[in-house]
């Protein structure tokens, strides 16, 4: 089993997410890849370059959703049990399944850095 499949977004702490949408689609020409409340009052807005297959996830301070790199997995069950295993501190209890989006679950490098699993394909 592949653990990551790849690096899909990185989270970025924004004042004001429209602003910083404009900043990043009209000044510095990226696309819109998504903007979708995943529930409410946790907007979730993804911005990504041209051609590249790795977006900006733009979140206001005070969002739900964790500030964090995004990878993708080829199995989240399967990754969840090895990554405890290894005495990583895991945010989640459990893989969670939440409607409209894959399996996932949030966890922490050594030095705190938030990641996300997401399962692929």
């Amino acid at each position: 089993m592949t653990m990551t499949t790849r690096i899909q977004s990185v989270s970025l702490s924004v004042a004001d997410q429209d602003r910083a949408l404009h900043f990043y689609t009209e000044v510095l020409g990226f696309e819109l890849r998504t903007d979708v409340e995943v529930w409410p009052g946790a907007r979730m807005v993804e911005v990504v370059p041209p051609g590249s297959g790795v977006g900006l996830v733009l979140l206001p301070p005070d969002s739900p959703l964790p500030l964090a790199v995004r990878m993708g997995t080829s199995d989240a069950e399967t990754a969840y049990p090895r990554v405890r295993e290894a005495g990583v501190r895991l945010h989640n209890d459990e893989v969670l399944r939440l409607d409209g989006a894959p399996p996932m679950f949030f966890f922490a490098d050594p030095d705190g850095n938030g990641l996300v699993y997401l399962q692929e394909g």
